[in-house]
């Protein structure tokens, strides 16, 4: 598992311990994907009560991978960004295997 650094910020609400570690764990997980480090940036923002977002930004080596979700709960954006983002990785990994296929 690749280690990843994450820093996680706020916008228009308090941080709580508790939603920054809980996003940490999911970017984490990202990492079973990779073999070198990488790079998250996680924006949690409340616009509204109905509003309330999660940004995922990822750095690899050769490609930035983009998420964002919005729901009424920062905890389940979490969790479908987190999702989203390992969508484009799957996605990106079967194009590598598919031009190797080719060669």
């Amino acid at each position: 598992m690749t280690d990843v650094k994450v820093s996680v910020t706020f916008r228009h609400t308090q941080p709580t311990d508790a939603l920054k570690r809980y996003a940490e764990d999911k970017v984490h997980k990202i990492g079973k994907y990779f073999y070198r480090p990488l790079e998250a940036h996680v924006v949690l923002s409340v616009d509204s009560k109905e509003r309330q977002s999660a940004e995922v930004t990822l750095q690899t080596q050769r490609h930035t991978l983009h998420g964002r979700e919005e729901t009424a709960d920062l905890y389940s954006a979490i969790d479908l960004v987190t999702h989203k983002i390992e969508q484009q990785i799957r996605k990106y990994k079967t194009k590598l295997r598919r031009r190797r296929i080719k060669e």
